[in-house]
């Protein structure tokens, strides 16, 4: 799992996050940033609301929340997801022996001590050549 320092980087280098089910994220800076809460049908969902969108939180009464505005929340992609979102871009994940190599289409590469954290940079790497022509990689 990539830390939430790196999650904070992709959303602000644009990153979209369309809640699903399955989805890891965090509440940042409230002293639980070590507390990863994933979406799911019955614990935690997203609830649409003409005033936007807010995750409920079903039974957490230990947690005293009850739902927070989605943009409280922060994502933390998975690998799988980090690597759907580079698509085309997205050429090979070799391993080395200091870590992980992620080659982009580009010729480029990211290269990082785990394969999630690889994927991560090399998101970063193509939000930052296509800051210009769109907001996140769809």
């Amino acid at each position: 799992m990539i830390s939430v320092e790196r999650a904070e980087e992709l959303a602000r280098a644009g990153l979209q996050w369309e809640p699903r089910r399955g989805d890891h994220f965090v509440l940042p800076h409230r002293d639980m940033d070590e507390q990863v809460f994933v979406l799911s049908d019955m614990t935690i969902e997203v609830h649409q609301f003409p005033a936007g969108e807010v995750l409920g939180f079903n039974g957490t009464v230990e947690w005293a929340l009850d739902s927070v505005e989605r943009q409280e929340a922060l994502w933390i992609p998975r690998e799988d997801q980090l690597r759907e979102l580079l698509g085309d871009a997205f050429a090979a994940l070799r391993r080395t022996a200091d870590g992980y190599v992620c080659d982009l289409a580009d010729g480029s590469a990211t290269t990082s001590t785990t394969p999630d954290d690889a994927y991560a940079l090399g998101v970063l790497h193509v939000l930052g050549r296509h800051r210009a022509v769109a907001p996140a990689i769809r």
